[in-house]
This record gives structure tokens, C-alpha cells and sequence, in this order.
């Protein structure tokens, strides 16, 4: 979805609490799995990074799916080590609890999760490509539990084999003209609001009373 040039210009984060900026927080008891190397039963949605380049993005995409209950997928080759200071840093304590899954390659990933490219209503997850060379918006799109969000690296975003293989399956966040991309991080974290705000809306989780996020059952 994105194209940057440079890496991201980032202070070493203050001691944080097992919990979102905004609020939210998976459940305890999902975090407690997570820590013991459990997979999430039914992650909220797939996340998937292809070949990403820069540490600090992908640390905070990272705690961004921690903190909404979503799995991250990571598609080699990285542009860095997952030990690497950058990325650890950028996650914080959130990275021991992150459900995480890797893939050697893009077809290995598209081998493992073929993408359901019926948009019609049904119960296998969708599959979503990130790309500012979409016409249709995120808000448009019907995303639900389970489904997976793909996005590009930042220098150059998603290959063209993609964007011919899955036209109808692309998706980008709008922005004002003459604009080229936004931040992959950011990118992420808005288009997984959205997608929970739709999944509020239509039942599949809900906020409590001490604003957590919660899945409906």
C-alpha cells in the first residue's frame, strides 16, 4: 500500500502498560495464550506483510495486532531480522505475545491461505490487497472476522502479478489528490479500526462498558 524512502524517525518508546494508546486490549485470557506460544483460536484478522523493509513498521503493526486480536503473517524475505533492536523496540513487551506466522515466499503464503476471491456472503475468509493503485476504498469494502489483509512492502508495495491475479480484490485508503502513499504502519492501523468498527456494526465484537474489545460469543 505504501512507499517510503527513508525509515521511520523514531524515540525510544516511555515503559508502557499491556494495552493500547486508544484503549483497547485483546482479553486476558487470549493474552495468556499468546504467551505460551498458542495460536489465537479465531483471530480477528490476518495481517499480512509481504517482504517488508523496515523494522520499526513492522514492530508497531505488530502491537497494533496484539492489541486488536489479529494474527500477523510476515512473507520473506524480510528487509531485517525479527531479533533486530528496531523492530523489538517498536513492539515493545506487546512482540512475546504477538500470534505470528511466516511464510518463505508469496506463493508459499498464497499456497497456504488461497485467497476466496468470491465477494459474495459466506463463511471462508475474504482476502484484501492494500495498493493505492485501487479504486475502491476500505469503507466500501465488506470485511469481516477472519479476513486477510495483504500489504506491500514500502519501497515498492505489491507486485503486478497481484494487482492482474486479483483485480476486484483491491482495496486502498483514500487520500486527497497528489498524494503518494501513507506510512505502513498507520496504513494498518487504520484499515484494522475500520474493519473492527464493521465488525461492531454487524455483531461479530463489541465494546464493553471499560471500552474493551471483545469478540460477540
Amino acid at each position: 500500500m505504501t512507499t517510503e524512502h527513508h525509515a521511520d524517525n523514531e524515540s525510544n518508546p516511555a515503559a508502557d502498560s499491556p494495552e493500547s494508546a486508544a484503549g483497547f486490549s485483546i482479553p486476558s485470557s487470549h493474552i495468556k495464550s499468546v504467551k505460551t506460544g498458542a495460536k489465537l483460536a479465531s483471530p480477528r484478522l490476518n495481517i499480512v506483510l509481504v517482504e517488508p523493509e523496515i523494522p520499526n513498521n513492522t514492530g508497531n503493526i505488530g502491537r497494533t495486532c496484539v492489541t486488536t486480536g489479529c494474527r500477523l503473517h510476515l512473507v520473506k524475505p524480510l528487509g531485517f531480522d525479527i531479533d533486530e533492536k528496531a523492530c523489538r523496540r517498536a513492539g515493545l513487551d506487546y512482540w512475546p505475545r504477538l500470534d505470528l506466522e511466516e511464510h518463505d515466499s508469496l506463493e508459499d503464503y498464497l499456497q497456504t491461505h488461497p485467497p476466496n476471491t468470491e465477494l459474495t456472503e459466506n463463511a471462508r475468509p475474504r482476502t484484501w490487497f492494500l495498493t493505492t493503485k485501487a479504486k475502491q476504498t476500505i469503507f466500501d469494502a465488506p470485511i469481516k472476522q477472519g479476513d486477510h489483509l495483504v500489504f506491500g512492502r514500502e519501497s515498492a508495495g505489491l507486485a503486478d502479478s497481484v494487482h492482474a491475479a486479483y483485480p476486484d480484490q483491491r482495496l486502498c485508503v483514500p487520500m486527497v489528490a497528489n498524494e503518494r502513499s501513507l506510512n505502513l504502519s498507520t496504513c494498518v492501523a487504520i484499515v484494522a479500526y475500520e474493519a473492527v468498527r464493521k465488525m461492531i456494526g454487524s455483531g461479530e465484537a463489541v465494546v464493553d462498558s471499560q471500552g474493551r474489545l471483545l469478540s460477540a460469543d
